[in-house]
């Protein structure tokens, strides 16, 4: 009886743990949608206008946290 308790609970876990990332998953990809490369590069550009490039680069993954390091690099290298 307790075994069927612990297998029904962790199956339940599972399932609220696979609709949670489904969720963060969307969440993600509507925030790249919103945040458009060239308002990236924009930014960059802005503050590569007054900053070295680590400076500028960690300005611009303060103002989009979703863009991952070598992403934020890459756009440093089409200024």
């Amino acid at each position: 009886m307790s075994t069927l308790i612990i297998w029904v609970m962790g199956a339940g876990l599972l399932l609220v743990n696979i609709m949670l990332r489904t969720r963060i998953l969307r969440l993600e990809a509507r925030l790249k949608e919103l945040s458009s490369p060239q308002e990236q590069l924009a930014f960059l550009r802005q503050q590569a206008a007054h900053k070295d490039k680590i400076p500028a680069i960690k300005a611009l993954r303060k103002q989009y946290p979703e863009l991952s390091l070598i992403e934020a690099n890459n756009l440093w290298k089409q200024i």
